[in-house]
């Protein structure tokens, strides 16, 4: 009942601030139309108050004598760009595809929760040189640096979102970002995701914060950048069931009343507001990014009938970048029953311990100093930059301390052409001492724009030569058994894409060629093959006018790899929506209809809590029936909400009535999730 009265009064608080406030037009094109500030040049043509409201310049010479209203007082410009990037974007205001605002992409399964461990069903190897813990199976959940959006907005705004589900399921989102001056933004984000999951032991919670500033002098010479991210995963495991064979027989029909292979009868909880665990994982992750340059170049003005707008054009800039970064990851059980571990584990325990404790701890402090140079004056998204970063390393691992370090080179070079025809990308970095030395790797994309007719074409070529993830380190402290893993893996990746937005389609595909794959083939060994394999999967993206107001969008994935790759992934992955959708009564945008996702039976891969790891298996083959859902979306004005009654599949009884993702984990039956979006412009 209180979950109730919190969220009764949260709601009336909000629609009182929705009654106070200007609604907010989120279609891209008329945000597009109202943008003052240059996207290419990095040039600023008008100023803001402390609240981002625009005001004169200071550069005025005088003042008209007939006076306008301000064009934006009634409106928001508001456009971002990620880091690391130079292209301008838009806020999506689109509510057709649920999955650009759920926080897990339609093409990752996870062991049958929301928030417990997740992997892509698509092959998705690790593509990055240098070190890394290698744990990931919650990264879809959390924040990163490389996805921080960077905002410059006329006016302060706000987005808040919850999202309830079944078994006390909880999403909440929140974002606020505002021009404190034309040369000062910063954003504040916060997710919440909370869920006891249908089976026992499998509650998790996980809290994410960012937040980051941008910074440049009124004379535009200098420019910071400072970014804060802190995620924490908390996820119980359970280890799988101890008989998924009695989900066709349910007394209660109720799945909560089936034993698990981890944790202790009796000491579960379905309460949302207990983030304690006693059996499962803990990560803690905590970075820090602050990036400061100076440019040399050249000042110009554009003088209009009343005022004087200063330009600056960077050719040279000496840039550096801090990055700290600190990890903490922990597997606890404060409830071991060796006979289970040996028995479904293979693992075997001192029958005196009373609580298993696995831990890593690793802190990178990293330094990179570059130089990069502007050959167009009018286009900084044409670049060549070259850099050298010294990374210090410390880890402990139970007792255990190391240090160690990195020193390796990196460089790379843009070419977004100001007709917007070419988009060149080309980066790469070679390690030349320390632990990761002769690690390497090159990236080169070509985008081509043929033709507003024929569309974009994209050719690329990627290959990574990196050291094995510290997992697979027998010295770890999570008792591994590292059986030959001592080599570097190379990757080799070319891909190709074809768009052609007039028709909303698009093809690509990917081929990859692997030596020295590193994995894991059961819960504790660690293995490297010496045989090259490759994978090639295609993808086609289409939608399809069926009526006024019918459509139809399909998402196909292919997927082949060669007998011998120690990598099982499905042939074939589908995900369909069949929507009635359009603009109704002025302020209504609808889509309702139904999504039906389905990928064919393959082996999939099962799951060692200790280790956070899905390793290769080859005994257990997936037998499942495409999941259907129900949905209906709708948006007024800066309102949106979405219902959704998912795994519809599962209402047919019978043997078969679950799905698996991986060896004796069962995904959710029937579930149905609300949600509601706002947004505020202050």
């Amino acid at each position: 009942m209180k979950l109730f009265v919190v969220v009764k009064l949260v709601c009336c608080l909000l629609v009182a601030i929705i009654l106070q406030h200007q609604s907010i037009a989120q279609n891209a094109r008329s945000l597009s139309k109202d943008n003052s500030i240059s996207t290419e040049g990095g040039t600023q043509i008008s100023n803001y108050d402390s609240q981002g409201r625009p005001i004169g310049n200071r550069g005025s010479t005088g003042k008209d004598s007939l006076q306008k209203r301000d064009q934006f007082a009634d409106s928001i410009t508001i456009y971002f760009r990620y880091f690391d990037s130079s292209r301008n974007r838009f806020l999506d205001s689109s509510v057709n595809d649920f999955a650009k605002r759920f926080t897990q992409p339609y093409w990752y399964i996870n062991l049958g929760n929301y928030g417990t461990a997740a992997k892509s069903l698509l092959f998705r190897p690790s593509l990055k040189a240098g070190w890394d813990a290698g744990f990931h199976q919650f990264d879809v959940y959390n924040f990163s640096i490389e996805d921080t959006r960077f905002f410059q907005t006329t006016r302060p705004y706000t987005e808040l979102a919850y999202i309830l589900g079944s078994k006390s399921e909880q999403t909440i989102n929140f974002l606020h970002t505002q021009n404190k001056k034309s040369n000062l933004n910063f954003a504040f984000e916060y997710r919440f995701i909370n869920s006891p999951g249908s089976f026992k032991n499998q509650n998790n919670n996980h809290n994410n914060i960012r937040l980051n500033l941008s910074y440049q002098t009124p004379n535009r010479r200098y420019g910071a950048f400072l970014i804060w991210v802190s995620n924490k995963n908390v996820s119980s495991e359970n280890g799988g069931l101890r008989d998924a064979a009695k989900l066709d027989s349910l007394a209660l029909n109720n799945p909560y009343e089936l034993e698990t292979r981890l944790g202790a009868s009796g000491l579960f909880s379905q309460n949302p507001f207990n983030t304690s665990i006693t059996t499962g994982n803990q990560y803690k992750t905590n970075n820090i990014l602050y990036r400061h340059y100076y440019d040399f170049g050249k000042r110009d003005s554009i003088v209009t009938d009343s005022t004087t707008i200063q330009l600056f054009y960077p050719r040279l800039r000496l840039q550096h970048t801090f990055k700290l970064n600190n990890y903490d990851y922990t597997f606890i059980d404060n409830n071991v029953v060796d006979s289970n571990y040996k028995k479904y584990f293979g693992f075997q325990l001192n029958s005196t311990l009373q609580k298993k404790l696995f831990q890593n701890k690793w802190t990178i402090i990293s330094n990179e100093f570059s130089v990069i140079t502007f050959p167009e004056k009018n286009n900084l998204s044409q670049f060549l930059k070259l850099g050298a970063v010294v990374q210090n390393i410390t880890g402990t691992q139970g007792i255990m301390s190391t240090r160690d370090y990195n020193l390796y080179f990196t460089g790379e070079y843009r070419n977004r052409t100001r007709n917007q025809i070419w988009d060149i990308e080309a980066s790469g970095s070679i390690y030349v001492n320390g632990l990761n030395a002769g690690n390497y790797e090159a990236f080169v994309s070509l985008k081509r724009l043929l033709s507003k007719q024929i569309g974009f074409l994209e050719l690329g070529f990627q290959n990574v030569n990196k050291a094995p993830s510290f997992i697979y380190n027998s010295n770890n402290n999570f008792l591994v058994v590292n059986n030959g893993v001592n080599k570097n893996e190379n990757t080799i990746r070319l891909f190709a894409a074809y768009e052609n937005p007039k028709k909303d389609f698009k093809l690509s595909g990917e081929y990859y060629l692997v030596n020295n794959f590193t994995y894991f083939d059961s819960f504790f060994n660690a293995k490297q093959t010496a045989q090259l394999f490759n994978v090639l999967h295609i993808a086609a993206e289409k939608k399809f006018k069926l009526a006024k107001h019918f459509n139809w969008y399909t998402e196909v994935h292919l997927q082949q790899t060669t007998s011998n790759a120690p990598v099982n992934v499905p042939f074939i992955l589908t995900r369909n929506r069949v929507a009635f959708e359009g603009n109704f009564y002025t302020n209504l945008f609808l889509s309702t209809g139904l999504e039906i996702k389905y990928y064919t039976n393959y082996k999939a891969d099962n799951y060692s809590p200790f280790t956070g790891q899905f390793f290769y298996q080859n005994s257990f083959t997936t037998a499942n029936r495409p999941e259907v859902d129900a949905f209906m979306h709708f948006r007024i004005k800066s309102f949106k909400a979405y219902v959704r009654l998912e795994n519809m599949n599962t209402l047919i009884g019978g043997k078969g009535k679950y799905n698996f993702n991986a060896f004796q984990y069962a995904a959710n039956a029937l579930w149905f999730r609300t949600g509601i979006y706002w947004n505020f412009v202050n």
